[in-house]
């Protein structure tokens, strides 16, 4: 660069006195070829004068020019020389680092060795002690290992099975506290203020002359209602009463408003009687289907087949145990819908499921099997979802296909088992529990058993001595036989065996 800048200095140099030279030349040479007069000597001096003046001006130019070069080119100089010291202080630097590195390396590499050699040294003194143990125990270091687990396992087999039944106790009694927690919020949030209305069979009449009217001549009224509706009429002494007699409790229903709508209408014969039981049927039916569209919405499940609708509408007469089965099934929504909405169940397929539970039920005297199975075959015969089918068909199974078939279960025995909602005769409960006691303790080995639950299950306490842990679920079998060939019971009877053994001592 600093080549350059002289050679630049140089050539402006030259180009000055060159174009002043030129300047000179070029004047003197017009002088010499214009045909005007010859110039005067004062004009001669000033021309040169001037050309003087050019070149001065031009050295001092290009002195100026070359000062400058000159500064730049020291000032450039000086840069380079403090970049090559920058630059060999740096490789100095480096040379250090790397001199150190190697060293450490080195020093590295020695340390790897004596560590390797103290290792060998350590696992040969190892070896060594281990085979001396061995040689002084008589035994080998497997043997001598399964002896220290052995002893171990002896030693803990104890406190390790009391940590087992402490945590199982623990886990129990908080599950039990959430189940508990989960069962009352969902009574209190379900809680009904009506009394069961039990379904009765019985038609009074304004007086005694209307049992006539209804017998008819040589009977022919009674023998046209019976025909007509399906259902037997019951002319007993009881004054002032009629009793109806079919299992069937829509028949009975159709019958007992034919009749009540008879005697207000006061035409009793055979042809007005079977245009009574006609009109009375579809109103009926249309007082059904309106029960059964009326809980489904209440549900709050929508969309369902008009069959469905139709047998739903069946609970409107229909009682178990005296519990109507339209409250019911309203109740186990609602119980259901709460505990889902606590566990975290699916809602929509839990409502479904406590809707249609006992659909089976609305059959059962046109249909034989459990109500279970006969529902999901219904369920099924009407395009229901699988989910939904295999809910009602296990909701009287040990183990429910679901979540949400397990909560409508539990809804399910809660309604039932809740005070007032069902009705039995006093002397026919205390009959079959006491069947079912009977029969538990007529079996060998037995020490107590007590039926709980309003007789759903037998609690039976065996003496230990004489009925071993293998025994215990033939004897279970062989109860619920027996129970099941001798006693006459609603639902199922679960046979529960327990066997406890207890050590007792004093400390003194």
């Amino acid at each position: 660069m600093l080549i350059y800048l002289i050679v630049a200095a140089a050539s402006l140099v030259a180009l000055g006195a060159g174009a002043g030279a030129t300047y000179y030349w070029t004047k003197k040479q017009t002088l010499k070829t214009t045909p005007t007069p010859l110039p005067s000597k004062a004009t001669e001096a000033e021309a040169s004068a001037r050309a003087k003046e050019i070149v001065v001006e031009a050295k001092d130019e290009a002195y100026r020019i070359k000062k400058a070069a000159e500064e730049e080119a020291r000032a450039t100089r000086r840069e380079v020389l403090q970049l090559e010291q920058r630059i060999s202080q740096k490789e100095e630097s480096l040379e250090r680092k790397i001199g150190a590195l190697e060293e450490r390396e080195k020093q590295l590499v020695t340390k790897n060795e004596e560590l390797a050699k103290k290792s060998e040294d350590l696992e040969k003194i190892k070896q060594e002690q281990i085979a001396k143990l061995e040689r002084v125990a008589g035994l080998t270091r497997e043997e001598a290992k399964n002896l220290i687990m052995e002893a171990a396992e002896v030693k803990l087999k104890e406190e390790i099975g009391r940590k087992i039944k402490e945590s199982q106790e623990e886990a129990k009694d908080e599950a039990d506290k959430k189940v508990r927690e989960i069962l009352v919020h969902a009574m209190q949030s379900s809680a009904t203020d009506y009394v069961p209305e039990f379904t009765t069979s019985t038609v009074r009449l304004p007086d005694e002359d209307m049992k006539g009217r209804i017998i008819g001549r040589e009977g022919r009224n009674i023998r046209a209602l019976e025909a007509a509706t399906g259902v037997d009429f019951d002319m007993d002494e009881t004054p002032g009463v009629i009793r109806l007699s079919c299992f069937d409790p829509v028949r009975r229903e159709v019958a007992k408003v034919t009749l009540e709508r008879l005697i207000v209408d006061g035409r009793i014969q055979p042809g007005r009687i079977e245009e009574v039981v006609e009109k009375t049927r579809k109103d009926v039916e249309k007082l059904m289907h309106e029960a059964g569209e009326d809980v489904a919405y209440k549900s709050g499940v929508p969309h369902l087949p008009r069959e469905v609708i139709d047998l739903l509408g069946r609970f409107k007469y229909r009682t178990s145990y005296g519990q109507n089965m339209l409250q019911h099934t309203l109740e186990v929504v609602n119980l259901a819908k709460s505990i889902a909405s606590q566990v975290g169940g699916n809602m929509t397929l839990v409502k479904q499921v406590a809707l249609l539970h006992d659909i089976g039920k609305a059959v059962t005297a046109e249909v034989e099997g459990p109500h279970a199975e006969v529902g999901a075959d219904i369920a099924k015969r009407n395009g229901l979802s699988k989910e939904i089918i295999e809910g009602i068909g296990s909701q009287h199974d040990d183990n429910q296909s679901s979540l949400e078939a397990a909560i409508v279960a539990v809804a399910d025995a809660i309604s039932g088992a809740r005070p007032g909602a069902r009705r039995e005769s006093l002397e026919e409960y205390l009959k079959r529990v006491t069947e079912l006691e009977n029969v538990a303790n007529s079996f060998p080995g037995v020490e107590k058993c007590f039926a709980i639950q309003a007789g759903r299950e037998v609690r039976v306490l065996v003496v230990p001595a004489e009925i071993g842990d293998g025994e215990m679920m033939k004897l279970a079998h062989d109860i619920a036989e027996k129970i099941h060939d001798t006693v006459t019971y609603p639902g199922q009877v679960k046979v529960t065996v327990v066997r406890e053994t207890r050590a007792v001592d004093v400390a003194k």
